[in-house]
């Protein structure tokens, strides 16, 4: 599961089986977060956004726990809107879906070890934070 942030940048990464729902992942990967938070205050509250798998009151307690303001999107939310007009809204966290995809060696799983494959991941999370982080100056091509 993939917790980015509003740039597709990976915030929090948990690597589980196929068959865990993602409900189920929530709390861990909300814990999960390397960078420290902004304090949570009533003029700038956090923003939580999620599609319609986490609908329900489990996920909106979880949410709720760690301060977020929860942004759900129920099924057929979209569509209905489209057929007012309003064009569609891409979800951040697919550009980061895209971006692990680049990386040929993920996208089938050859690794026997858990902890090989989490270490993949990470370093395509590290990659992917490096280049999407703007410099004044690149520190590999000058």
């Amino acid at each position: 599961m993939l917790l980015v942030d509003g740039r597709g940048v990976p915030l929090s990464l948990i690597v589980t089986g196929a068959n865990r729902h993602a409900v189920t992942q929530l709390g861990t990967t909300l814990d999960a977060v390397v960078v420290p938070r902004p304090p949570v205050t009533p003029r700038a509250p956090q923003h939580l956004c999620a599609d319609a798998g986490f609908v329900g009151v489990p996920a909106l307690n979880e949410m709720f726990v760690r301060d977020y303001t929860p942004h759900v999107r129920p099924r057929g939310e979209e569509r209905t809107e489209r057929a007012h007009g309003k064009r569609a809204r891409r979800w951040v966290v697919e550009v980061a879906h895209s971006w692990f995809n680049r990386f040929r060696k993920l996208l089938v799983r050859y690794e026997k070890t858990h902890r090989a494959y989490v270490a993949l991941h990470m370093l395509a999370a590290a990659i992917i934070c490096f280049r999407t982080v703007r410099a004044k100056v690149n520190i590999i091509y000058g």
